[in-house]
């Protein structure tokens, strides 16, 4: 008997999709696992291979858990934001918009006829104004913040401003940039500019000096990733390193605050 993989695949995956197989829900009764994918920049004409060499195995892993009784949660979502995007937009004359959508849904497709489980009601898309805002969010909140290494725990920076007004920098023991002394008086005498500097010598998230790789070409600063022998992987544009401010974080990836 021959085996019609086409029309087997197709009737599958349509019952697949009708019946939202790989949907997922909340189950107390089932211990949960989750499977993170990295997501592909929808930049160009289609998946390269690269993609379904890492989704393969992560999808088997996906459904041996599932067949094991875990609650498997297994998306998908497109890093549809930046660089990639802006670069395939410009060498096709076409806005980001159109063709980032365009490259999504030709991206879809292919996912799809490979058959990996899924669960699509949770794709992420960071163009998307309803990701951003979170991240927007999650920033503002890092900026408005400090580390107390003392409470184990990230405060409101009203709360140092506080400080600084009662005590200065007496009894403080908290994540900074370097260490300062100054006192309530100290404090109080500096002008509103002064002050919003040495704050940033205490935010979650601050503005700082650091050395990048910037590309003139692209008018961007780029990852260590994207740069291959002194150049841009995506142009080939010169890329030389250079300090300059960029906003960071005070954060690790350790337990605790640097």
């Amino acid at each position: 008997m021959e085996y019609n993989f086409t029309d087997i695949e197709k009737k599958w995956q349509k019952k697949w999709v009708e019946n939202k197989t790989y949907k997922v829900v909340e189950d107390k009764n089932k211990q949960k696992f989750y499977v993170l994918n990295m997501f592909p920049y929808p930049s160009g004409a289609g998946l390269h291979v690269g993609h379904p060499l890492g989704y393969i195995a992560s999808d088997i892993y996906a459904r041996y858990k599932r067949l094991k009784g875990f609650n498997v949660l297994n998306p998908m979502g497109y890093d549809a934001y930046g660089l990639p995007a802006e670069q395939y937009a410009i060498q096709t004359g076409q806005h980001p918009a159109i063709t980032t959508d365009k490259n999504i849904e030709r991206y879809r497709k292919q996912l799809d006829k490979i058959g990996f489980c899924f669960d699509w009601d949770r794709e992420v898309r960071t163009c998307d104004p309803q990701y951003y805002h979170w991240t927007q969010w999650a920033f503002q909140r890092m900026f408005e913040s400090y580390y107390d290494y003392t409470e184990g725990k990230a405060k409101p920076i009203s709360d140092l401003v506080r400080h600084f007004e009662e005590e200065g920098t007496l009894n403080l023991n908290v994540a900074q940039s370097e260490e300062k002394t100054f006192s309530a008086r100290n404090w109080t005498s500096m002008s509103e500019k002064e002050q919003q500097e040495t704050l940033m010598n205490y935010r979650i998230a601050y503005l700082g000096e650091t050395m990048v790789n910037w590309c003139p070409g692209l008018g961007t600063v780029l990852a260590n990733d994207e740069v291959v022998d002194g150049v841009s992987e995506r142009g080939g544009y010169p890329v030389i390193q250079k300090k300059m401010k960029q906003w960071c974080l005070r954060v690790s990836l350790t337990p605790g605050v640097c």
